[in-house]
């Protein structure tokens, strides 16, 4: 064959597979040979801002199973604790976002790593109380700051001018701010029953009776704790899940006329001077029998103020719609209204927020003329029916703070309670080497 000869086909394969034998000896190709591209799947969180600016907002979204192990978010050098419920839902806090803008975290998924800094809620239960407390895992020993402590049983009276019929148990108090002042009250002298944050429904109809859940020192009804479904713990929130039952004591044997079901949620700071929780109420008739709730001034979620913001000039109203007179704000509407007063030389109090999904929302109000008294009472607007195989669900978000209230960030935690966040899990494809 001359040079000028074209090769056979079969020729010209053998010196392709010669030339490609060759070249696998040199060390760099024949490692990059060896190591076939991989396939790994990236997930990340991406959090969209929506119609508001956020700080300190919580976020909350469904994880997929590959990254339910999870426990910590990264964004550059940054990390955050990510709290994970047993559903799958994953809870974080995003710091600052502006209106309409978006931000994306990683997960990181490894046994080894290392929990991200951050604050810590607590829940511990002493006796027939469960407490949730605050503490910056960033100091070292830090001291726990108490919040809150939920009322489980029935506890001792703190009187002996109090008579037995009074005892209650399933409600809030006390709630202390940030700076350890309380901000609520039990057992109030001019008004036994009224305990915290509590919820009892006070002129009813109930299969041809009158049972009143409120006034307990007449003995018509009461509410009673019944059990405790689970209590929680962790970086991002605290809480507990109990079941409460409203007993008609007006029949000749006690009824139990309606089941209610309590989770409290406690998230701690939401900047300096101000923490948050929320409360989701579930109440369901027990019996064939409706509940009837002719239309009243109060009834529902109540609030009891400190002892010292007694008297119609030792306590200040403020309600979403701007108004301070609280003989003015009484039986209007508003998605939230604040309660505060001084307590050892300083201004604080307690804001409770109502959610827009729940009933007659936004719901009128009672505001107490001379004491510290508040109560969300959708009865007011009208007459309701609780029916067999309904679930009458409320919630709401308090806000604890030191200092007077701040009317835009009341308006701003409202927004982020009313229209969180949005959040979704986005996975790419990332191919290694």
């Amino acid at each position: 064959m001359t040079p000028a000869e074209p090769l056979c086909k079969e020729e010209n394969v053998h010196r392709v597979l010669r030339l490609f034998s060759h070249l696998r000896t040199l060390p760099w190709l024949a490692c990059f040979l060896a190591t076939p591209a991989v396939t790994q799947e990236k997930f990340s969180v991406i959090v969209e801002a929506g119609a508001y600016d956020r700080h300190d907002v919580v976020v909350a979204f469904k994880l997929p199973p590959e990254v339910r192990s999870a426990r910590t978010l990264r964004r550059g050098q940054e990390t955050i604790p990510l709290q994970v419920a047993k559903d799958g839902t994953g809870m974080f806090k995003v710091t600052d976002l502006g209106r309409g803008k978006s931000i994306s975290y990683d997960f990181v998924v490894r046994d080894d790593q290392a929990p991200a800094r951050g604050s810590q809620l607590r829940s511990r239960q002493q006796d027939s109380r469960i407490q949730f407390a605050f503490t910056s895992t960033a100091q070292a020993q830090a001291t726990p700051q108490p919040l809150l402590e939920y009322q489980a049983e029935a506890g001792p009276l703190p009187r002996a001018d109090i008579k037995p019929i009074f005892k209650r148990g399933g409600y809030l108090h006390p709630i202390r701010t940030l700076s350890g002042r309380l901000v609520t009250d039990d057992y109030a002298p001019n008004h036994l029953h009224h305990h915290g944050v509590w919820w009892a429904w006070t002129k009813t109809k109930f299969d041809g009776r009158e049972p009143d859940f409120w006034n307990m020192g007449e003995a018509k009804g009461r509410v009673e704790y019944l059990g405790m479904d689970s209590t929680w713990e962790g970086p991002v929130h605290a809480g507990l899940r109990a079941r409460h039952r409203f007993v008609d004591l007006t029949a000749a044997e006690p009824v139990v006329a309606l089941s209610e079901t309590w989770t409290v949620t406690v998230f701690g700071p939401a900047g300096r001077t101000a923490w948050i929780f929320e409360l989701e109420s579930e109440q369901t008739c027990t019996t064939e029998q409706p509940l009837s709730l002719p239309q009243y001034h109060y009834g529902g979620l109540g609030v009891r103020g400190n002892r010292a913001w007694d008297g119609k000039d030792h306590t200040y109203f403020l309600t979403s719609e701007g108004e301070t007179d609280r003989i003015k704000a009484h039986a209007t509407r508003a998605r939230w209204c604040d309660m505060s007063g001084e307590v050892d030389g300083q201004r604080v109090g307690i804001a409770i927020l109502g959610h827009p999904l729940n009933f007659r929302s936004p719901q009128p109000m009672r505001v107490h003329p001379t004491e510290p008294f508040f109560c969300f009472a959708p009865q007011q607007a009208g007459d309701m029916l609780l029916r067999p195989g309904e679930i009458y669900r409320s919630r709401y978000r308090f806000v604890v703070h030191d200092g007077p209230p701040d009317r835009v960030d009341l308006d701003r935690l409202w927004n982020d309670f009313a229209s969180p966040p949005v959040a979704r899990v986005a996975r790419m494809d990332v191919r290694q080497k």
